[in-house]
């Protein structure tokens, strides 16, 4: 069995050969993208993070070789303003939805109704 120092010198000499084909190999790999991106009519605006996509007029292709289903469109929630139901005797408003704001628990604990904070319409 090896001991840490061989390991770790055996780590460096492969650290040294993999920057040695990658320097070897760099501008060979370059080329190859540069001529596929011609061919395909990639231009950097497609390969920025998000924005790959399809050729237009074709499907993507699933692995296995079969047309994925068309993704629905994702559509914003806007959260529409609802009108106050309760309001604080220091203006506090409350719609009714979601839960109980603490200034109305405290005043329900204190024996008080939510009657006695609705807003009269």
């Amino acid at each position: 069995m090896s001991n840490l120092v061989e390991i770790q010198s055996q780590i460096e000499k492969l650290q040294k050969q993999a920057a040695e084909i990658k320097t070897r190999e760099f501008a060979t790999t370059v080329q190859d993208i540069l001529a596929k991106m011609q061919a395909f009519g990639i231009t950097l605006k497609d390969l920025q993070v998000g924005k790959a996509r399809a050729p237009k007029g074709r499907a993507k292709v699933a692995k296995g070789g079969k047309s994925a289903p068309a993704k629905a469109k994702k559509k914003e929630k806007v959260a529409a303003v609802v009108a106050a139901k309760y309001r604080g005797p220091n203006g506090e408003a409350w719609s009714g939805r979601g839960l109980t704001p603490r200034w109305l628990t405290a005043l329900l604990a204190q024996g008080k109704t939510k009657d006695e904070f609705a807003v009269q319409s």
